[in-house]
């Protein structure tokens, strides 16, 4: 597996974890609409939450929430409405971004609720 695509599926699996120990049940992963991927689809007693997870080493440039810019908000909020109307989900859904930084010896992780909304 290349490199940086083990890095993001490791991010993935510890953005997993941390959610299951804040209380949080994991619906789907990697779920696909078209060409759209979300990466974890989780809900608690409140919330549907549609989780883009950015996973990146020690050293990066930019920090990694900054990488869901605009355009893929919108192809996220687009692939959830679509999961929502398949799914028949009644709740209210939330947009959360999880990154993963991987520094030595223990990866940071951190969780950002409400990263971006749906606009009308």
């Amino acid at each position: 597996m290349h490199e940086k695509a083990s890095l993001g599926a490791l991010g993935e699996e510890l953005a997993c974890g941390y959610l299951r120990q804040h209380g949080y049940t994991i619906r789907d992963r990697n779920w696909r609409s078209g060409r759209t991927e979300i990466d974890i689809i989780a809900e608690n007693s409140e919330f549907i939450v549609f989780v883009e997870v950015k996973s990146r080493s020690a050293g990066y440039q930019v920090h990694p929430a900054e990488a869901v810019n605009v355009p893929k908000q919108r192809t996220i909020i687009f692939a959830a409405s679509n999961y929502i109307q398949r799914n028949g989900i009644a709740r209210e859904a939330r947009f959360d971004i999880i990154t993963v930084i991987f520094d030595d010896p223990v990866p940071g992780i951190d969780h950002i609720e409400n990263a971006f909304y749906p606009t009308l």
